[in-house]
């Protein structure tokens, strides 16, 4: 999704994770987005102007008089300039500013004349996190409006281990991209999402699976998100992460228990997108300790899976229910007949061996079919570009 048009304003205050704001910018205007940053003192230790502005090609504001030019810089322009806001990283000190109500510099003077969303990302050490006072000003913050974005948990600059890490500029840039989205026909929506492969126990070393990343379900789970669905994501083994931190995620090893999250979840979801490779099949027996290497041949005996796109097309009520084909030859013709004989509402047709497509690639072409015979083809590219299209007419041709 393009920010293009969009007007994001950078709040820089004076920690240490003040380093990744300069991939942030340009990750930004990536994007499309205009840049503006405005900064305390402190945070200038961390970061130069020079590099901001740079960056942004825009003036970084600092102070309320701007010696270079001699003009008095407006916090109201400022401040009402902006779609959105992000403070990061947010300082416990800082946090406690935006929480109370000080003005004592021009950036916080800034926030204090918006009108848009404001994000904070806070970020600091561990037991400065968790001190009682920094979560009461973090609960003051929501419950005056601003989104709050979790710090995330690792190496700290103190040495220490724990959550108080600002997220990465990847993560940063999801959360503007759901506050900016024009598209919020999913508001209100709940919406599942399978993702990945399944891995059917041999015995406690080895299994059965595919090759299957997880990086179409993950990439429909931001797209939705950020389109105001709240999501629910069942994944299989994968080692990708969400960035949105509201899609709630649930990691599952095999189809049965790909199969109960689902079943628990399903009453309340309005829309079922099962992307996940599920394994067709999985040993009858699971051994409980490692098999031996001690004959020539090993014979498994295998036993189906349970089917989760015909469990949840069966038990649908308002619910509507789309699944993945991937087929290596006649996909039309394949697609079509599972569409049917699983009384979906969609299917997105993946056909194997053309370029671009397949396991693990970050691209994808696939072509989305309805009950009507209508298909929609999409040509090559990033499987995000792609989850915006899918999910865009699957809202035009489901909820018309």
């Amino acid at each position: 999704m393009s920010l293009k048009g969009k007007k994001v304003l950078l709040a820089v205050t004076g920690g240490i994770a003040a380093y990744k704001i300069p991939t942030l910018v340009r990750l930004l205007k990536k994007n499309g987005a205009e840049v503006r940053c405005v900064m305390t003192s402190a945070s200038c230790h961390f970061v130069t102007p020079l590099t901001l502005a740079t960056l942004s090609e825009n003036p970084v504001g600092i102070d309320f008089f701007n010696q270079q030019s001699g003009e008095w810089l407006n916090h109201v322009e400022w401040a009402l300039w902006a779609d959105v806001i992000l403070v990061a990283p947010l300082t416990a000190n800082s946090l406690a500013k935006m929480a109370h109500g000080f003005s004592d510099n021009f950036l916080h003077t800034t926030l204090l004349s918006a009108k848009c969303k404001i994000i904070a990302a806070p970020a600091m050490d561990l037991d400065m996190y968790q001190h009682p006072t920094t979560k009461q000003n973090m609960q003051k913050l929501e419950e005056m409006g601003c989104v709050v974005v979790p710090a995330e948990t690792g190496f700290l600059a103190s040495g220490l281990v724990g959550q108080g890490r600002m997220p990465e500029p990847e993560v940063l840039l999801s959360v503007i991209h759901s506050q900016v989205s024009k598209d919020k026909r999913f508001d209100g929506k709940k919406v599942l999402i399978t993702a990945g492969p399944t891995f059917e126990a041999i015995d406690p070393v080895r299994f059965i699976g595919n090759h299957s990343s997880g990086k179409m379900g993950y990439a429909l789970a931001e797209a939705a998100s950020n389109m105001g669905a709240h999501v629910i994501l069942v994944s299989g083994p994968s080692q990708l992460s969400t960035l949105n931190p509201s899609i709630e995620v649930h990691k599952v090893q095999s189809a049965d228990k790909m199969l109960s999250v689902v079943q628990s979840n399903w009453q309340n979801i309005d829309l079922g997108i099962f992307a996940a490779a599920v394994a067709d099949y999985k040993p009858s027996k699971t051994e409980s300790h490692k098999i031996k290497k001690s004959e020539d041949e090993l014979v498994l005996t295998l036993q189906k899976n349970p089917d989760i796109l015909l469990w949840a097309s069966s038990h649908k009520k308002n619910q509507k229910v789309i699944g993945f084909a991937l087929e290596t030859q006649n996909g039309e013709q394949y697609a079509k007949s599972k569409l049917e004989a699983k009384n979906l509402d969609a299917i997105v047709l993946n056909q194997l061996g053309e370029e671009g497509v397949g396991f693990g690639v970050d691209t994808n072409s696939v072509k989305l079919m309805f009950r009507n015979n209508k298909i929609i083809s999409f040509g090559l590219q990033t499987k995000q570009q792609l989850s915006y299209l899918l999910l865009d007419e699957l809202m035009n041709h489901l909820y018309e």
